[in-house]
């Protein structure tokens, strides 16, 4: 018996990962089709001509040639760190001091570069395929409630927070207790789950920015509102880690700085952690936080190896972030590349399909959205449609290619922002190619 909501049938060659387990590898439909609801939801997936046979009153959205994959996650990303992509220096801590903290100053108030910034923010992640991003705002309110406007205009998902920092900065963009928690506060009463596609996450920048009064402060939000997110920075130098002991010399451990403030749970995210050791990793598995992998920033700053087998196999939750402006580039196709090297680096071998599902289903997962992130049958369709015939090498590779897993291997090392033809997001186009 037909659906009764039934509004609408997308047709293309879908192509995804189902499950975020290692080893499940690619899958595909070469003339396959969605059947969507009036909401957005995915009723049926399955080969076009049955499809069509059953709905054949329905119109037909028509992506024949294109592949339809999963929209992207990017779980860690920075918004004033627009301009600084590529700026070079010797490590982590002296980037922070000489780029970082500079242009972060000038993410402030309402003002017209805030928008602008904010508009070409968002405008960046949709074209690169990016539907539900994890965002670091800066440490201004007035900036993080401008960003949280443009995405509400433009209906991406997103976990965002503004960035809580009272030493070790600047003075410009340096946020005392009281002024840090009237910000925070406002907005999470104006934007946490005003729709299903906003959310807050509390945010100090990392522990060496973060006195003791400010972490006690957020440590006191996030148990009064067990729905808001945490997201911060965890061993990702080994300069900073010896850092963090100096100036938390009661904690266990750089973790326990964290964990010692209950700051560690389902809803945390830890970019990096790089450079852990085996109790760390099994307090991170006892506390279920979420990991995200930022290979390129990694590579850039020259961070560290990514121990991303060793963590999918004790069962970690790990998922993939750009880390722009660390990070070179908002493509989650390029963290995907990069991530296959670090891998192979580590000499611990990760499938383009493990890779890939680290930035889609298991994201969707991990962050507590369970109907994200895959195109079944029960999922939103949040998808992208990429052109294979872009770029010439991909559309060479590409016709090589004779299994689902030799397909995704050809977009993760030739697929750039130059082949989204569309993003849609809960089945509505957000972004379409000029």
């Amino acid at each position: 018996m037909p659906t009764l909501n039934a509004s609408e049938i997308v047709r293309g060659h879908i192509l995804q990962v189902t499950s975020a387990a290692l080893g499940h590898g690619a899958e595909e439909l070469k003339d396959g089709a969605l059947l969507l609801d009036t909401k957005g939801h995915i009723l049926k997936k399955g080969n076009f001509a049955d499809i069509s046979k059953e709905y054949s009153s329905l119109p037909v959205r028509d992506y024949s040639g294109s592949l339809i994959l999963p929209s992207f996650f990017d779980t860690h990303i920075h918004f004033p760190q627009l301009d600084m992509i590529g700026s070079c220096a010797e490590e982590l801590l002296l980037w922070l001091q000489r780029y970082t903290f500079p242009r972060e100053a000038a993410f402030r108030g309402r003002t017209q570069f805030v928008k602008d910034a904010a508009k070409n923010f968002v405008d960046e992640l949709a074209s690169n395929g990016t539907s539900f991003a994890v965002v670091y705002s800066s440490s201004c309110g007035e900036a993080t409630d401008v960003l949280f406007e443009e995405f509400e205009r433009r209906g991406l998902r997103v976990i965002l927070g503004k960035t809580s920092m009272d030493r070790h900065c600047p003075d410009e963009i340096s946020v005392d207790v009281e002024q840090d928690k009237a910000w925070t506060e406002m907005l999470i009463k104006k934007w946490h789950k005003k729709t299903d596609r906003l959310h807050y996450a509390l945010t100090p920048r990392f522990a060496p920015s973060c006195t003791n009064e400010l972490m006690a402060m957020l440590a006191k939000l996030h148990d009064d509102d067990p729905s808001l997110y945490m997201q911060t920075h965890y061993a990702e130098n080994r300069n900073e880690i010896e850092w963090v002991a100096e100036l938390y010399p009661e904690a266990k451990s750089y973790l326990d700085v964290y964990d010692s403030r209950d700051l560690l749970n389902s809803k945390t995210i830890l970019a990096h952690s790089i450079h852990t050791n085996a109790e760390d990793e099994q307090l991170l598995l006892e506390r279920d936080v979420v990991i995200s992998h930022c290979p390129t920033s990694n590579l850039f700053l020259g961070s560290g190896l990514f121990k991303g087998k060793s963590y999918l196999e004790q069962g970690l939750k790990v998922t993939l972030g750009t880390d722009v402006g660390a990070g070179t580039s908002f493509s989650q196709w390029q963290s995907m590349n990069e991530a296959y090297k670090v891998a192979q680096l580590k000499q611990e071998r990760l499938s383009p399909s493990d890779i890939f599902a680290l930035a889609t289903v298991a994201a969707g997962k991990h962050l507590g959205f369970p109907n994200l992130g895959c195109l079944e049958e029960g999922y939103i369709a949040d998808f992208q449609v990429i052109d294979p015939e872009s770029r010439p090498i991909l559309a060479r590779h590409l016709a090589m290619a004779t299994t689902a897993e030799e397909r995704l291997t050809a977009l993760i090392h030739f697929a750039d922002d130059r082949c989204l033809k569309e993003l849609n997001i809960q089945g509505q186009p957000v972004y379409k190619r000029a």
